[in-house]
């Protein structure tokens, strides 16, 4: 359990990779974004969790992917347009589509479970980002909840003004867009680098070596959400575990100096990292 103070750049020091478990570890009947999938992260060695955020129609914050209704409930309809008293009551599909013992949690609830334990990345945070700043002050959690974000101006002026003072990183794709992101007065504390080829500066030990030169931290996607659209040119989880090379794809990001990685493969990762000694265990 993490108690003292969060600090990205001298946690990722201390500890080698940070790993982030995307919408927590889920899988069998357990679905993602559930109080069930983020135990089990942290069960096995997740330094961060990755959180979806949405709002039912009477303003109650809840932890769900937005448009993913039918998939992971069953479900036409949108839980914007419900209240919460209708929301509580949805329950999530397991994988075969089978109903499963698990309902939406709330925000609050997972801020206070997860407060002084561990990282949150808060996805979603500018769809409400009144409110949701107002919640995370409210648990005094502004220093664990790590703000991420790409180069939309309009996206970059909403965070400047509800959430200046949380850990920021930008994501981008080239150094224009890091640029201007830079500029912004927001807390930077690193950079999510996405690149599609391996002759992209961000796949370079040189570029990230100047990034920690400056005090930043820098975060390597291994998901995929899309085989089309590559975060990190294929050195990606599913290289790493239906592919057969974890030293391609995990060990790679980490020996050019990734601090840290998020990935749908959260103790298979872990565990190479630690038997190959490129992360300490706690």
């Amino acid at each position: 359990m993490k108690t003292n103070s969060f600090d990205l750049r001298s946690d990722s020091a201390a500890r080698g990779v940070l790993l982030v478990a995307h919408r927590g570890v889920w899988g069998g009947n357990v679905p993602p974004n559930t109080i069930a999938a983020y135990d089990t992260a942290l069960a096995q060695g997740a330094d961060m969790l990755e959180v979806d955020l949405n709002r039912t129609a009477d303003g109650k914050l809840v932890i769900f992917h937005p448009g993913m209704e039918r998939a992971m409930l069953g479900w036409n309809g949108h839980i914007e347009g419900q209240p919460w008293s209708f929301v509580k009551k949805l329950r999530y599909m397991n994988i075969d589509e089978a109903p499963t013992q698990f309902g939406l949690c709330t925000f609050d609830e997972v801020l206070e479970r997860y407060k002084g334990r561990c990282y949150l990345n808060i996805d979603k945070f500018w769809d409400y980002p009144a409110e949701i700043a107002a919640a995370i002050r409210d648990h005094g959690m502004a220093d664990q909840c790590v703000v991420k974000t790409g180069a939309n101006p309009a996206v970059l002026s909403i965070l400047e003004e509800h959430a200046a003072d949380m850990p920021f990183l930008a994501i981008v794709r080239d150094e224009a867009q890091l640029r201007s992101v830079r500029r912004r007065k927001l807390r930077h504390v690193g950079v999510e680098a996405l690149f599609d080829s391996l002759e992209s500066p961000f796949a370079s030990r040189e570029w990230i070596a100047r990034q920690h030169k400056a005090g930043q931290v820098v975060w390597a996607n291994a998901i995929i959400y899309d085989y089309k659209t590559q975060l990190v040119a294929g050195r990606s989880d599913d290289m790493a575990t239906a592919g057969g090379d974890p030293e391609g794809s995990w060990g790679w990001l980490a020996d050019i100096g990734y601090d840290l990685m998020q990935t749908d493969w959260l103790l298979a990762c872990s565990s190479f990292l630690e038997r190959t000694g490129r992360r300490k265990p706690v």
